[in-house]
């Protein structure tokens, strides 16, 4: 009797932990093994968004791809650079990003995915005031500028005296191209993604892009070492950076109209527009669409479970015309 017991134990447990191991989890939480692919240089750039700009590699489905980007100013600016050079400094060249990357098979209405797997920091970083540029421009109306070593080892800097700013870098432009054949400025976030300076998007993270032309075509770049939620004085710390990334087609799934995102801990949707209200209420209704295609709520439900677990997040105010505002939920509330 004593044997029989312990076999069944024995054989209960072995059950319990199998249907642990088979428990399903998010796509953020699968290991990141890989090996790249292919290899981007920081002369491989442009700092336009169009349908019109040639593809600089066309890749499968699933490609690594490492990719090197310049800082914001494309090098007009340097560790030494004086706050005169603001002044000098051609607007015809900020936004160097990397790309663009035609994906094959993709068609206007599937899915990108970009897995930012590793960001690594460059050896230094600027962050600058821009007269008539940023959230208090009309006080705030001469050039300045600080220059920073930086070290991807040591993700810290000394701001001044006790002040220290921990380091978590994140590309500030990801985007595909727009269905147009104008040459639109980085500047200001759109549909495609672009100037969206959302700190949440760091190593680790995926990030979902609509399709809107053939290939896709997904440049990144302006990477920042460090930026707060608004970035209200239009500037982070610009950095140059190495930045591997996974990028997959999803095709037959959930269309959507903007970049959405997700890690372990939460999904979230993003949303521009001309004023923040405008952001914030297509933000929440793109995730009342998701809450109600992915998890079968009615919508009346899902604009109830926004309103208690729902978190807006107001990731940049000064890339004008466009804000930028996001929503994030926890997986946990989720059940993911």
């Amino acid at each position: 009797m004593k044997k029989t017991i312990i076999i069944l134990f024995g054989f209960s447990l072995i059950l319990i932990l199998g249907c642990k191991s088979k428990s399903p989890i998010a796509k953020s939480e699968i290991p990141k093994y890989f090996k790249i692919d292919h290899t981007l240089t920081s002369d491989q750039t442009h700092n336009k968004f169009s349908s019109t700009i040639e593809p600089v590699l066309r890749v499968k489905s699933g490609a690594v791809i490492e990719v090197f980007t310049e800082e914001a100013s494309d090098q007009e600016l340097n560790i030494n650079s004086p706050k005169e050079a603001i002044g000098t400094m051609n607007a015809d060249l900020i936004h160097p990003i990397t790309g663009p990357v035609y994906v094959e098979g993709a068609e206007p209405g599937d899915v990108i995915t970009v897995n930012l797997l590793e960001i690594e920091i460059g050896d230094w970083g600027w962050l600058a005031i821009f007269p008539g540029f940023g959230n208090l421009d009309q006080e705030f109306t001469e050039p300045y500028l600080r220059n920073f070593k930086l070290d991807d080892k040591n993700r810290t800097i000394n701001f001044k005296d006790h002040i220290n700013i921990e380091l978590k870098p994140f590309p500030g432009v990801m985007g595909v191209a727009p269905p147009t054949d104008e040459m639109l400025s980085t500047i200001p976030p759109r549909a495609n993604g672009g100037n969206m300076d959302n700190p949440f998007l760091v190593e680790g993270t995926l990030v979902h892009f609509p399709v809107f032309v053939d290939g896709a075509l997904f440049s990144i770049g302006d990477c920042h070492a460090a930026q707060g939620l608004g970035e209200v004085c239009g500037t982070a710390i610009e950095a140059p950076m190495r930045i591997v990334y996974r990028i997959t087609l999803e095709k037959g799934g959930r269309s959507i109209p903007e970049p959405e995102y997700e890690n372990n801990d939460y999904y979230a949707v993003s949303a521009y527009g001309t004023t923040l209200i405008e952001a914030s209420q297509k933000a929440t209704k793109y995730m009342v669409d998701y809450l109600e295609k992915e998890f079968y709520l009615s919508r009346e439900e899902a604009y109830l479970l926004c309103s208690i677990a729902g978190d807006l997040q107001i990731a940049e105010v000064v890339d004008l015309p466009h804000y930028l505002v996001s929503m994030h939920i926890s997986k946990k509330v989720l059940g993911l």
